[in-house]
């Protein structure tokens, strides 16, 4: 299978983003229909191209199958049916983020990945459950800009094992 790495986005300061005193984390944020979401950058191995995924019977329909990533065999997770957002073909900015969680790697499918954004503790907010909907277990809090709102997600949530590993094989 054809693969090609991408280099994550190179890392900026937002226009809200802290002084060097102030404790600060880095973010990945992506595209899913016209929302933006983040992930940890710690949790974020790399971010390849969509290539040739190995469909799997018996799954969800949120587990698109299987790669290979370089000798590693990685479960694939479309995340836009995982929210209920629905099913959306690949486009030229479309990408699989390969995540680490624990002893596991797993790929999600996202319609692009914008930046590394750096965050300060001040711009996070938790959410209040009275506000979410039914994904409301894989948000962990959000970040707010000037002009935006940006979905923090909990990856060990998203990707619990009995949900997709087990799902898919892996």
């Amino acid at each position: 299978m054809a693969t090609s790495t991408l280099e994550p986005p190179s890392a900026i300061e937002s226009s809200d983003s802290a002084s060097l005193g102030e404790a600060t984390s880095q973010i990945v944020s992506f595209r899913l229909t016209n929302e933006e979401y983040g992930i940890d950058i710690m949790r974020v191995q790399e971010i390849i191209l969509i290539g040739h995924i190995t469909e799997m019977p018996n799954v969800p329909p949120y587990v698109r199958g299987l790669i290979n990533l370089r000798g590693h065999v990685l479960p694939i997770i479309d995340l836009g049916i995982r929210f209920a957002l629905g099913d959306t073909e690949p486009t030229e900015q479309s990408r699989i983020i390969v995540l680490n969680q624990e002893a596991r790697t797993v790929g999600i499918i996202v319609d692009a990945v914008d930046e590394v954004l750096r965050i300060n503790v001040e711009q996070i907010e938790e959410v209040s459950s009275a506000f979410m909907g039914a994904g409301q277990d894989y948000v962990r809090s959000l970040v707010k800009f000037k002009s935006k709102l940006l979905i923090l997600l909990d990856v060990d949530r998203l990707l619990a094992e009995e949900d997709v590993t087990a799902s898919a094989g892996a």
